[in-house]
């Protein structure tokens, strides 16, 4: 304060004698050692100097200059903060980086230099303004400004002075990038910008409306909404509601005040609904007997952690059965809308709208009187057929298409498969045990053909023997046939022999054969004489001629000495 009195002071006094005011002439010439000359001069240039410091501000390249007046002007109307006239307080003009020369500057104004606004990559400025025009009744944002009057809404002499400039939120936000702005006026607060992931689509809420003329009477979207089971209007983009349209996989710089986003994925989606019981199950045993026993074991199934909801409890036949199933279900974009403004998220529309709707469809269809228990493994597809189909036409209310619905293992009494398992069990027992038979039959087989494999040496031999026994016998049957056909023969001859030699004789000869042949293999045992018998007889005679003269003969007629009796 004392710089600025003094500064004014040098200055006033140089104005003074620049403008020939003897009283301070006089005075400055009482004073000793100062020629009035060089003290005028000096006074001159004090002054000049004074008025050069005090009328200049340089602001740096990443600073923006604010002035607030404080000194020789008037005073700011009530409800105004911002000086846009002149008045005191805080300007709505502001300086750039640079050198800037305004008269009297220091000494007029408070100059605070402030950094430059930068909004980062994926982020948007929200806007609220400190002075400006006040909203309307029913009016919570600023009207948005035209694209092409953006940089006038954040010129704060236009801002205040055109008469469009409302106090408060503004609609319209700040894409990423650097603004040199008054930050006497403008609060600006970053927020992140709306990105759409792919797989999914955005339904906007519009707490504003932009183009009134295109949009629906209120009371009329009301009622429709109301016969189309939805709680909030769809309206079309620009109105106040849900707009029909949403938004597809992209990045948006929309007002977050203004404009409320739900992201609503379009992909297919399975919810499951399994555990959440106990599962009992009993086991049989085969002892070495053949005996089978059971025993019973069960286990806690717990609710997996993404799962819709656990197994669903059917009563069936008087028996609690948890049944475990899945849905696949996708929303398409444009039934997003629908999903929103009927219910409000995807989460919403599977525990309150399909959730109940699939327990009470299932309870419903496996409770009726013909259903068994059984059905739920043997007629598992129609069932779930019968489950799809209803389900379908709740699900589609609000949004949701359903793509498929399978049941999953039910858990089923064991007391109620007990039987069929030991049925199974002997039959499959049966059929074990034949098997083995069968295999017992042919390891036997396979070793009898081994320990055959093992004698084959033995065997042909005795193979060999036995043929040649067999044709032995029939070498001796057929000697033996021939030997009789001999004999017959010979009996014959014989028979013939007698009828002409006579009984004795022919025995005499068969004795002489019988002997010759003896001879012919030992000639010198027997020695006969040589008899030459001459006849015309038949070939009998002479042999009886023979066999007459011959000693041997004789010898064989011989009849044998009669022993006398003894005394």
């Amino acid at each position: 304060m004392i710089t600025v009195t003094l500064s004014l002071l040098a200055i006033a006094l140089g104005i003074l004698t620049l403008a020939g005011v003897s009283n301070v002439r006089n005075f400055l010439d009482k004073i000793p050692k100062l020629e009035p000359t060089l003290s005028s001069k000096i006074l001159i240039v004090l002054g000049i100097i004074g008025i050069v410091t005090r009328s200049f501000v340089i602001i740096d390249s990443n600073g923006t200059g604010h002035l607030k007046r404080v000194y020789f002007a008037s005073d700011l109307p009530t409800g105004r903060i911002i000086a846009a006239h002149g008045e005191k307080g805080p300007r709505a003009e502001v300086l750039g980086p640079g050198f800037h020369f305004i008269l009297f500057a220091k000494m007029l104004y408070e100059i605070e230099e402030l950094p430059v606004v930068e909004i980062k990559e994926g982020h948007l400025g929200f806007v609220t303004t400190k002075d400006g025009m006040p909203l309307r009744d029913g009016q919570f944002i600023a009207e948005p400004w035209p694209e092409d009057k953006f940089e006038s809404m954040l010129d704060a002499s236009y801002f205040l002075t055109a008469g469009k400039g409302q106090k408060g939120p503004q609609l319209t936000v700040l894409p990423p990038g650097k603004y040199r702005i008054n930050h006497y006026l403008y609060n600006i607060k970053e927020e992140p910008a709306l990105d759409v992931p792919t797989g999914q689509v955005a339904v906007i809420r519009s707490n504003v409306g932009t183009a009134a003329s295109q949009c629906p009477d209120p009371v009329q979207t009301a009622l429709g909404a109301s016969d189309a089971n939805v709680s909030t209007p769809i309206v079309p983009q620009g109105c106040v509601g849900v707009w029909d349209k949403p938004l597809p996989p992209g990045r948006y710089y929309l007002n977050p005040r203004a404009y409320v986003p739900q992201l609503i994925p379009t992909l297919v989606q399975t919810w499951a609904y399994k555990g959440g019981y106990t599962q009992r199950q009993i086991n049989l045993h085969v002892e070495d007997n053949g005996a089978i026993k059971q025993d019973e074991t069960s286990r806690e199934i717990p609710v997996p952690e993404n799962a819709a909801d656990g197994a669903i409890n059917v009563r069936v036949e008087g028996w609690t059965i948890p049944v475990e199933l899945r849905i696949v279900v996708q929303v398409y974009p444009k039934d997003a809308p629908i999903v929103v403004a009927s219910v409000g998220t995807i989460e919403d529309v599977e525990n309150r709208i399909v959730t109940p709707a699939i327990r009470d469809i299932l309870r419903t269809i496996g409770g009726h009187s013909d259903r068994r228990v059984l059905d739920f493994i043997s007629k598992r597809d129609d069932l779930a057929a019968l489950v799809e189909k209803q389900i379908i036409n709740e699900a589609k209310k609000a949004g949701i298409s359903i793509q498929e619905v399978r049941l999953g293992e039910p858990a089923i009494p064991p007391e109620l498969l007990v039987a069929t398992l030991r049925e199974q069990l002997a039959e499959q027992l049966e059929q074990t045990y034949k098997k083995e038979q069968a295999a017992q039959a042919e390891r036997i087989k396979v070793e009898r053909d081994r320990a055959t494999a093992d004698q084959q040496q033995i065997l042909v031999r005795a193979e060999i023997e036995k043929l040649a026994a067999e044709h032995q016998k029939t070498r001796l049957k057929l000697e033996g046939e021939g030997e009789k056909l001999k004999l017959i023969e010979i009996s014959k001859g014989q028979s013939a022999q007698v009828a002409v030699l006579g009984q004795d004789r022919t025995l005499q000869l068969q004795m002489l054969k019988d002997v010759l042949a003896v001879a012919e293999k030992t000639p010198d045992i027997i020695k006969i004489p040589t008899v030459n018998v001459n006849g015309s007889g038949t070939s009998y005679e002479g042999a009886a001629a023979i066999l007459g003269a011959s000693n041997l003969v004789q010898m064989l007629n011989a009849k044998p000495a009669t022993k006398a009796p003894a005394k």
